[in-house]
């Protein structure tokens, strides 16, 4: 249910005069126009915004590497053979899993690719992996490429489900549907978290337990969910996942990637991975021992040694959300996101949302199927407004609670009812 809410300048200041958040969004640099006005940023779906406090957190790793040089790795203030683990109960509670089941690392890609390789163990009778139809390409290249090395094809290996005839996003009942007839050829489902086109948020733990109760593993590319809808890995019993943290998680671009791997794994050493130095019991790790010994934990999967710049960034932010709070997040998120649809009712009921309109099956995305909406996108960014485009029609706009307010949807939705007459 919409509401109840007002289509007027002075309702939306009202409910920003209220909200405990607000004192974040000076946390953040917000881009200007030309003429030195404050944009109205609805991209952080696709690169979240630069805190304050990130210049802070790299210069402290730029001054320790000028004043210590190799030796920073063990005398900076935070120490770098160690500083992953500065962020490690806050990321774990961005996902809602152990700290020991969370390890920052690499790219998300790449992440994958890891994880495959420990989690998708092929047999002639179960090679298939299940996902989303529109799973990000990047998804969607990592899935065929892994089958193929193994040896199978992959137009006979992916399994795509589908949204109904005439319907936008994808039924629970369907996916979990398809798992009870056809689980014994699925050795993986892999899905989303949210949608990157539709902004769906998928139902992960009654697909987790359709896949498990069929023999199926379960893997969750959370680029974006993370640090945007609530999650519970661990509860959920996902077997591992993968997500970067650029785009909610303001760690800037080409920010670290995470991985999750669930405690029941940690300690499985005979599973098999791709293995690296980082990965290596920290405990003999610098005795350069010949045989491999993985840590236990999410930690055994690291390859090696972390980005310190990098992560830098990532721990200021972590720092602004653990100070936020989740809860009071994802509070202000679901009513920014109401009021963003309830103002596209009003204003512009022409507007086809793709996203689901049940709060609890999607986060900050709306998806607005526009035709011809690249005009009426270029003229949307002409006017102070940035959103992204995605081919062939659609708009994404996502009001971040961290830093945009009832006002920025506000405006908003008055520009684009503009841009929509020229």
């Amino acid at each position: 249910m919409i509401g109840p809410f007002e289509s007027t300048l002075q309702f939306a200041r009202g409910e920003d005069s209220r909200d405990v958040l607000s004192s974040f969004r000076d946390e953040f640099w917000i881009p200007e126009d030309k003429g030195g006005k404050p944009r109205i940023y609805l991209t952080g779906n696709s690169l979240g915004l630069q805190p304050r406090i990130a210049a802070g957190f790299v210069n402290e790793v730029l001054y320790d590497w000028k004043t210590f040089g190799v030796d920073a790795h063990f005398a900076a203030r935070n120490a770098w053979m160690s500083y992953h683990e500065l962020m490690s109960a806050s990321m774990a509670s961005v996902v809602g899993a152990l700290p020991s089941e969370v390890v920052i690392m690499n790219s998300l890609t790449v992440n994958l690719h890891l994880m495959m390789a420990s989690f998708y163990r092929p047999t002639p009778e179960r090679f298939g992996v299940l996902i989303e139809g529109g799973a990000f390409p990047s998804d969607q290249y990592v899935i065929s490429s892994q089958i193929a090395w193994h040896g199978y094809d992959p137009a006979q290996g992916i399994h795509r489900i589908n949204p109904r005839s005439g319907e936008s996003h994808i039924r629970t009942d369907d996916i979990t549907s398809y798992l009870e007839e056809h689980g014994q050829r699925i050795a993986l489902v892999l899905l989303g978290g949210v949608n990157y086109y539709t902004g769906q948020f998928f139902e992960i733990e009654p697909i987790t337990e359709a896949a498990h109760r069929n023999g199926s593993l379960v893997g969750v590319d959370l680029a974006h969910a993370a640090g945007n809808v609530p999650l519970l890995l661990h509860d959920w019993n996902v077997d591992f996942s993968v997500w970067c943290s650029y785009k909610y998680l303001n760690a800037g671009p080409g920010g670290p990637g995470s991985i999750f791997v669930h405690e029941r794994h940690g300690r499985s050493f005979d599973l098999p991975r791709l293995s690296g130095w980082w990965g290596h019991d920290k405990e003999t790790r610098f005795q350069m021992p010949d045989d491999f010994k993985p840590m236990q934990g999410a930690e055994g999967w690291q390859l090696s040694n972390p980005p310190i710049l990098s992560m830098a960034a990532l721990r200021a932010s972590l720092d602004v959300f653990d100070r936020a709070g989740l809860g009071k997040l994802q509070t202000k998120s679901r009513r920014l996101t109401l009021f963003l649809e309830y103002l596209l009712g009003e204003k512009c009921p022409d507007i086809s949302i793709m996203t689901p309109s049940d709060p609890s099956q999607r986060g900050a995305q709306l998806s607005l199927r526009i035709p011809g909406g690249r005009d009426v996108f270029d003229r949307l960014s002409a006017r102070g407004v940035s959103t992204d485009w995605r081919e062939p029609d659609v708009i994404r706009a996502a009001p971040v609670p961290l830093y945009n307010t009832f006002e920025d949807v506000f405006h908003f939705v008055e520009i684009l009812f503009l841009a929509l007459d020229r």
